[in-house]
């Protein structure tokens, strides 16, 4: 604890972003290039020392916070690094995707605002790469072992590189041409730039770990041959089966899901394509769902010059402070936030006021509306009370060119033929059923991430990650040096 009264002197600075009219302009990340590090010593003095850290508890990889707040704080940059990656393989994906409940957990923020937790993640990892501080980490002798772990999301990469480093033979399989997962294609470049992900997967690849993309597995390749070829198999695929809306008028054209929206555009950047034939541009575009995923294709709609965007979110608006009663500390609070998106969809022209906000709150979908061609032209909607009962008299609709259904995911995608292939045993959510030890019911099968968990935060995807990968060393070896940082009881349990 380099400044005892830090906390008491120093107040909350958080990473500044760009100028909205700036940033809409262009795909790079929202926030100031080199603006993070003259301010993060500081805002790491405010850590309290306060000797049970409940960030701890708050953080699923149990990243030990206190610790390299201190180094920061004394510009230790090599041990703040060292006790970062203890912890969590990819702290720059973290450090700019995670919602931060180890914020809400700061014994700070009782009655203060937080310390800057995830500003400073993002620091230390930042300063890592450009001191030299990340080399590859190859193992000193091989297992004779051999691993498939099949998705390269986070789970899928943490896994890959934990049971590498143990010394296993690892080959990722990816279905899609680039690996990444949602990190690659669903998370727009604004949030997170992809020169972090191609730098981790170089070091992967330096390390010994194998890539094979545009694989389905249950395809391409059968699930059954890949479970003859290796000694263990990690399913690691993600919950990509998205949630249905049925109202009338689902059938019309121009109502896409989020997922089939958002790669499209990140395609585009990545030099697939001129422009995304979905895009947004000169469309009134609205879009189903107040989540993170509904926020991307915010911005992302934004960016491509939409005419009017509206976010729609079935729950009422949250208050500005923790409610006790239904979020105490040290609980992740419901409460009302703008991100970067919202801000600017608000400084859209069409906006009605500068202070208006995109989301309308309270709010459910009753049908689509269409032209004599079959298009989507208006969404039907009306306001909800607390037990999503409509409200009378408030029904109205929205002009609509294009519709985003971002209603979150049930499970991973049955499409591929894997889960039928391997005969895997399904928990009635539709998630693959698994023990206290991530393993399937089929022997030397393996189930971790969303595939398993359900839907969830890139913090649980990467700490479920080393999770599996140290209970798959274990299956292996008969032990395992690998951290694991998931209790039994924090996991989903076959049922």
């Amino acid at each position: 604890m380099a400044d005892p009264k830090g906390f008491m002197t120093t107040p909350r600075e958080d990473w500044p972003r760009r100028p909205v009219e700036e940033r809409v302009r262009d795909w790079d990340e929202v926030y100031v290039p080199g603006a993070l590090l003259p301010i993060v010593s500081k805002q790491a003095d405010r850590c309290m020392d306060c000797g049970v850290p409940f960030c701890h508890e708050a953080c699923p990889l149990g990243n030990l916070i206190p610790e390299w707040n201190d180094l920061v704080s004394r510009e230790d940059w090599r041990a703040a690094s060292d006790r970062l990656h203890a912890t969590n393989n990819f702290p720059e994906f973290t450090g700019r995707l995670c919602p931060a409940p180890c914020e809400a957990g700061c014994v700070l923020a009782i009655n203060q605002p937080a310390v800057t937790i995830k500003n400073v993640e993002a620091a230390i990892a930042d300063r890592a790469w450009a001191d030299g501080l990340t080399p590859p980490r190859p193992p000193d002798r091989l297992s004779g072992k051999t691993v498939a772990v099949i998705g390269s999301g986070p789970t899928g990469l943490a896994a890959a590189q934990q049971l590498t480093r143990a010394g296993h033979t690892v080959a990722v399989y990816e279905k899609d041409d680039r690996i990444g997962g949602l990190m690659r294609y669903g998370i727009p470049s604004f949030k997170m730039e992809k020169h972090h992900l191609e730098r981790r997967i170089e070091q992967m690849r330096a390390e010994g770990t194998k890539f094979r993309t545009s694989t389905t597995i249950g395809r391409d390749v059968m699930a059954a041959d890949l479970r003859v070829r290796y000694d263990a198999v990690v399913i690691a695929t993600g919950a990509t089966e998205w949630r249905e809306l049925h109202v009338p008028g689902r059938e019309l054209t121009g109502i896409q899901q989020a997922m089939e929206y958002l790669p499209l555009a990140n395609r585009v950047g990545e030099g697939d394509l001129e422009s995304s034939p979905m895009s947004a541009a000169g469309k009134h575009v609205v879009i189903v769902g107040g989540g993170d995923t509904g926020a991307d294709c915010l911005g992302t709609a934004v960016r491509e010059g939409a005419a009017s965007v509206t976010q729609l979110d079935i729950y009422a608006q949250p208050g500005p402070e923790r409610d006790e009663d239904t979020d105490p500390w040290p609980t992740y609070p419901k409460i009302y936030r703008l991100s970067a998106a919202h801000e600017e969809a608000r400084d859209l022209e069409s906006a009605p006021a500068a202070d208006a906000d995109a989301r309308l709150f309270a709010a459910s979908t009753l049908r689509f509306t269409g032209d004599e061609t079959g298009h989507v032209r208006a969404l039907h909607l009306v306001e909800v009370d607390a037990r999503r009962r409509p409200v009378e008299g408030t029904a109205r609709a929205l002009p609509a060119d294009l519709v985003l259904l971002a209603l979150g995911f049930s499970g991973p995608d049955r499409e591929d033929g894997l889960v039928e292939q391997l005969g895997l045993t399904l928990e009635p959510r539709g998630t693959i059923a698994r023990d206290g030890d991530f393993a399937t019911n089929v022997p030397g099968v393996f189930a971790a991430g969303d595939a398993a968990r359900g839907q969830s935060l890139i913090v649980w995807a990467i700490a479920e990650g080393r999770a599996v990968a140290s209970a798959v060393d274990r299956h292996l070896t008969g032990s395992s040096r690998l951290p694991a940082p998931i209790g039994p009881y924090d996991r989903p349990m076959s049922s």
